[in-house]
């Protein structure tokens, strides 16, 4: 038997993947949503009855004798066999230890007590306990820059699902324009600095989340280095960087460029008219942001004029028209890339995008590119 298999106490298939037999006896687990839910053969029989025994009131030998003694008419089953069917299990994120230790306060548990089922679900990792994925969140720290539409919603989220320190950085006041969308304001906020108020709705949410902020704009890379070197010299890296804001234009470059150098993962997220999408990049692995956008620019036909820049095929207007629902819907992705690259839940292949467009909810949005050879960000960096 695998040590991790050896650890558990009293191994049980995860709730939320309960499994079930299919009309022509196959076992199907974890449910129906793709990504997750799996489908086994068994003509014996035995399978569908390891996963019966695996219901958190055995210990791992327990299980396989139990298996064995319903079985005992299978003349070639032994426990090597059932031992490695249960490995595989554990391996495949369907099983956890009802006997592991939930390493959060009972506050805690009760308050993400419907968050950390969703994580489970999702999960298709072996892990110790359900709670690790929470206590990851609670261990974190994050940086978040921006928080107008898309970067409020994000900090929500976040805040809402237990990350442990949140550091929010945004120079700009509340005004009546921003109110169709930014929803950490209200109008009593108007002409208040949005680092004020938002922090103040983000502590009501979550007083166990740490929060701080700057007011000050980001204007050129040695200003973000500045930050991310900051904390590193206060012993208090961040674990990620999470790009809400929109401006200068090239402060997605400079994200890239700079975290590059850190070696620190990045998401950012935003809208396009009636396009909400998420990036996720880890230094090292897979496309950075400017393979990502080469990528796409040498997909694109344009069918544009010699000479002509794209700008005139999708123009840039003094203000990125946007409401509750696009700017809801990018920040939601940002948080989820977050959440993901935070925990590993669910597994992300960084070095892409993903969304959805509003015009036509059924197609969804991904732009997904190799590491390009040559790339002048990434290139030098292994």
């Amino acid at each position: 038997m695998t040590g991790a298999v050896e650890a558990l106490g009293r191994p049980r298939v995860k709730p939320e993947h309960r499994p079930y037999r299919t009309v022509d006896g196959h076992v199907r687990i974890g449910g129906v949503v793709y990504g997750i839910g799996a489908e086994i053969t068994d003509p014996q029989g035995w399978v569908w009855s390891l996963v019966q025994a695996l219901d958190g009131s055995r210990g791992p030998e327990d299980v396989v004798h139990e298996v064995l003694r319903r079985h005992r008419d299978i003349a070639d089953l032994d426990g090597a066999d059932v031992r490695q069917a249960l490995a595989d299990l554990v391996d495949a994120g369907f099983v956890e230890d009802m006997d592991a230790p939930i390493p959060l306060t009972r506050r805690e548990q009760v308050r993400y007590s419907r968050g950390v089922p969703l994580l489970r679900w999702m999960d298709r990792g072996p892990r110790t306990s359900a709670w690790d994925a929470q206590l990851r969140l609670r261990e974190s720290r994050v940086l978040l820059l921006g928080l107008g539409g898309t970067g409020g919603q994000a900090a929500l989220s976040l805040v809402a699902s237990g990350v442990g320190r949140l550091h929010c950085v945004e120079p700009d006041v509340v005004e009546l324009s921003n109110l169709n969308r930014q929803i950490l304001y209200r109008e009593d906020d108007i002409g208040r600095p949005k680092l004020e108020a938002a922090l103040a709705t983000l502590r009501a949410l979550n007083s166990d989340v740490t929060l701080t902020g700057e007011r000050r704009p980001v204007r050129a890379p040695d200003e973000l280095a500045e930050l991310i070197a900051t904390a590193r010299a206060a012993k208090a890296p961040y674990d990620l960087l999470v790009l809400a804001a929109d401006r200068p234009t090239a402060l997605r470059s400079w994200t890239n460029r700079v975290c590059l150098d850190a070696g620190l993962p990045w998401v950012e997220g935003g809208y396009r008219g009636p396009v909400a999408s998420a990036g996720v990049y880890v230094p090292g692995h897979g496309a950075c942001w400017e393979c990502l956008r080469d990528g796409e620019f040498a997909r694109r036909d344009l069918r544009l004029p010699p000479g002509q820049d794209e700008e005139i095929a999708s123009p840039r207007l003094p203000w990125n028209p946007a409401g509750a629902v696009t700017a809801g819907l990018s920040g939601t992705l940002l948080a989820h890339a977050a959440v993901a690259v935070l925990t590993g839940i669910p597994p992300l292949e960084p070095g892409f995008r993903f969304g959805v467009n509003l015009m036509v909810p059924g197609d969804p949005v991904l732009e997904r590119f190799p590491r390009r050879p040559g790339c002048p960000a990434c290139g030098q960096h292994g």
